[in-house]
């Protein structure tokens, strides 16, 4: 039997965990709950297990038959400030709180592929250390978690980690050496003018005026400073100026964020984005105060693992459509990890629009086809083992 038919005996398993998960999400850094049915269940299966690494961050350590390589499978396990608008009978009993981006999904894949290789422990050398991160939403997880030591005692050779994409269909997988999320900042800019009343703007320094000739000059960068064989985004998503209708404010606020995948890219748009927020502000007799916080490094995945994965899918889904060359601009922190140790990074296509389950990532309606569970537990249990035994 192979690892892939043993995960769709594990479906309902995996499945009611998934659920449970869904319906008790936690905010990064305060996944209580979900940390705990964590632990136990590896302690269940008799793998040594640390809890509070990175706050509520959980280990389990299993070992094979002999000393070898040691190989890093990591889930991520926090949830979102969103109110849950899915209708489904498992959504979340906690107001304001939804697993709106598939880690419940993650945390009962990765307890799944536990139980697998748990069972066969005596067919491999060397150890599985299952990292299960909070806060990977902007939060720091992953930072607070190395800093914790999970890269060390054991120190891996090898990482895994992957994420549900309901950005592509269901018989999609994303196996893409190099670049394949992007590097992600955000920002928050202050531009400071001189208010008063609105029906005497002569008299005023209107930074409204100014904050929107900058989000259109802001578009510029992309389109005329990025080559066009290059990646970049800048986006504005959120702007507040003034709260009366004859008042002109004397400050606007604007946020957003900033992707790339190349340091040369990221160096450019950093360069030209102060630039025309001070210069533009300038012209309008205001001010800027500019604050830009990196958030994740690119994430990259190492060629010849990757490579490895790939034969893995290609032995185990030969219906399927593998994806070698689709990256995102979506961030992930797992390029923390893979900064230290080599790994690859996965997406499995999770979206049936016949169903309804094709909402965005982060989305008050988004939900996912969970026939694609035992695909990913079955892929991440497979690569483990072939890369433990290669």
């Amino acid at each position: 039997m192979s690892f892939l038919d043993e995960a769709q005996d594990l479906f309902e398993y995996t499945r009611d965990m998934r659920r449970d998960f869904h319906m008790h999400p936690e905010i990064g850094l305060k996944e209580i709950r979900t940390a705990n049915i964590i632990a136990n269940e590896l302690n269940n299966l008799g793998i040594a297990v640390k809890t509070g690494i990175g706050q509520t961050g959980v280990i389990g350590i299993l070992k094979g038959k002999a000393p070898g390589p040691v190989i890093l499978l990591r889930f991520d396990m926090d949830a979102l400030p969103v109110n849950e608008e899915t209708g489904a009978e498992y959504a979340s009993v906690n107001q304001g709180v939804m697993h709106a981006c598939g880690h419940d999904g993650h945390v009962a894949i990765g307890l799944s592929v536990a139980r697998i290789l748990d069972n066969h422990k005596d067919e491999f050398n060397g150890t599985v250390k299952l990292m299960f991160q909070p806060g990977e939403e902007g939060l720091g997880g992953a930072e607070q978690m190395i800093a914790d030591g999970v890269l060390r005692d054991p120190k891996p050779d090898v990482a895994l980690s992957m994420h549900v994409w309901n950005e592509k269909p269901v018989g999609w997988i994303g196996i893409v050496p190099g670049p394949v999320m992007a590097a992600a900042d955000k920002f928050t800019v202050r531009i400071i003018g001189k208010g008063g009343h609105g029906a005497v703007p002569n008299l005023c320094n209107d930074p409204i005026l100014a904050a929107s000739q900058v989000v259109n000059l802001l578009q510029g960068i992309v389109s005329r400073n990025v080559s066009p064989l290059k990646s970049a985004v800048v986006t504005v998503t959120a702007i507040h100026g003034g709260d009366a209708f004859n008042v002109i404010p004397s400050d606007v606020i604007m946020k957003g964020t900033l992707r790339s995948f190349e340091p040369e890219i990221r160096d450019l748009v950093h360069k030209r984005f102060r630039q025309i927020i001070e210069d533009t502000a300038h012209a309008f007799d205001c001010k800027a105060e500019i604050e830009i916080q990196s958030i994740t490094p690119a994430l990259i995945n190492h060629p010849d693992i990757t490579l490895h994965v790939q034969k893995v899918a290609e032995s185990l889904f030969k219906k399927d459509e593998l994806d070698y060359k689709t990256p995102t601009l979506g961030s992930e922190d797992m390029a923390f990890v893979f900064q230290q140790v080599p790994g690859c990074y996965i997406f499995i296509g999770s979206a049936n629009k016949e169903m309804n389950l094709d909402a965005s990532h982060h989305s008050a309606k988004f939900n996912f086809d969970e026939t694609i569970l035992p695909k990913a537990v079955g892929l991440m249990a497979t690569a483990a083992m072939e890369l433990l035994n290669s």
